[in-house]
């Protein structure tokens, strides 16, 4: 009986080869991983494939609702799409793909934009009640703004009803939506030489599938069917919906792309970059807050200083004055300059109060005097 962690190796035709390996053996690479796929990569608004043999264009079609339309409005579809076939020139594939449509940030946009129309009620509403209770507006204009709290009364509660009855309908099941697709193939082997380069390749593989492509979609246009050339990113969108069905609408593209899940086998960043970003986000925030904090401080410290010369003010005053006099006592006269340093010293004395200091002054000035 043959060990249980050994398996066959079967081929693709059901061949089974002789040779056994263990399942620890079984590794998936990136090639092995885009073998899977089935397509090399996705440039210049096509899907390349088979190493530069096979390049695809996509249109994406707008559906019609065959069923409500008149008949004459069926007769004209159908004519169209007789010249469609008609026209078709090389092979083409139509293909459609069933999305689950994630309403959910749909759903918190109108929840905000009912927040703002519940603002601008309740703004209303006080508006109403302040021109009612002044007394000073006539009938017609208070009549006027109870019009216009109605009107937004009734939006409000529209809205309410309108998100109520869509989260109901969405709690037990999915809401699907059909997306239409016209897949058009060019194959290197139509250039019709061997002496061309893969960028020349290329290039010309492009030229053609984009007159193919409008071609087919003013012929379309005549079905009353829009339609449009897909870009390098709707593939990625498209081919990434196709192989991730369930996951596609919880995480989708754009959020895979954000967190390098496209990376996370071959080119994701290195963890030390990170980390050094990361440090260097710190050194600059705390670099930041340190400088924030001296200027704060030396702020402080200046206010500090500037209260203690407005304080200490009136005695560089009084020394200023006094030096003045003392400068020019040869002019004025000594008794004279010493009475009008008395004076300052009783002045002082008032500002300060107390009645010791005052009569201390006024004996200082009797005393110069006599």
């Amino acid at each position: 009986m043959p060990s249980k962690d050994k398996v066959k190796k079967t081929v693709k035709g059901g061949d089974s080869v002789g040779s056994k390996v263990t399942k620890s053996d079984t590794a998936y690479s990136r090639h092995s991983v885009f073998d899977f796929m089935e397509f090399d990569k996705v440039e210049d608004n096509m899907i390349i494939q088979k190493n530069g043999k096979r390049f695809l264009m996509v249109l994406e079609c707008q559906g019609i609702n065959y069923d409500l339309m008149s008949g004459i409005e069926r007769t004209s579809v159908e004519q169209g799409f007789q010249q469609f076939l008609n026209a078709l020139r090389h092979p083409v594939q139509i293909y459609t793909q069933t999305r689950t449509i994630n309403l959910g940030e749909s759903l918190q946009t109108y929840k905000r934009r009912l927040e703002n129309i519940k603002l601008e009620l309740e703004r209303k509403e006080a508006r109403h009640k302040q021109m009612q209770v002044s007394g000073s507006y006539t009938k017609e204009e208070l009549q006027k703004q109870y019009m216009e709290v109605i009107k937004d009364r009734n939006l409000y509660e529209y809205g309410q009803d309108i998100i109520y009855y869509t989260e109901k309908m969405c709690l037990n099941k999915s809401v699907l939506r059909k997306q239409y697709y016209v897949i058009i193939p060019y194959y290197s082997s139509e250039s019709g030489s061997d002496l061309l380069d893969k960028d020349e390749i290329k290039n010309l593989a492009f030229s053609e599938l984009y007159t193919r492509a409008q071609a087919l979609a003013r012929v379309l246009a005549g079905c009353s069917i829009t339609s449009k050339v897909l870009d390098s990113y709707e593939l990625v969108d498209l081919l990434y919906t196709a192989y991730n069905r369930d996951e596609s609408e919880v995480y989708g593209l754009k959020k895979a792309i954000d967190a390098e899940y496209d990376e996370m086998y071959s080119t994701g960043q290195d963890v030390m970059d990170k980390r050094m970003a990361e440090l260097n986000r710190a050194i600059e925030e705390r670099g930041f807050e340190l400088a924030k904090d001296a200027v704060a401080q030396a702020r402080t410290e200046k206010s500090k200083q500037a209260q203690r010369k407005e304080r200490s003010m009136d005695e560089l005053i009084k020394d200023i004055a006094k030096s003045i006099i003392e400068e020019n006592k040869q002019y004025v006269g000594e008794d004279v300059a010493e009475i009008a340093k008395g004076k300052i010293e009783e002045k002082e004395a008032k500002e300060k109060g107390g009645n010791d200091n005052v009569k201390k002054a006024q004996k200082y000035t009797r005393r110069v005097i006599n």
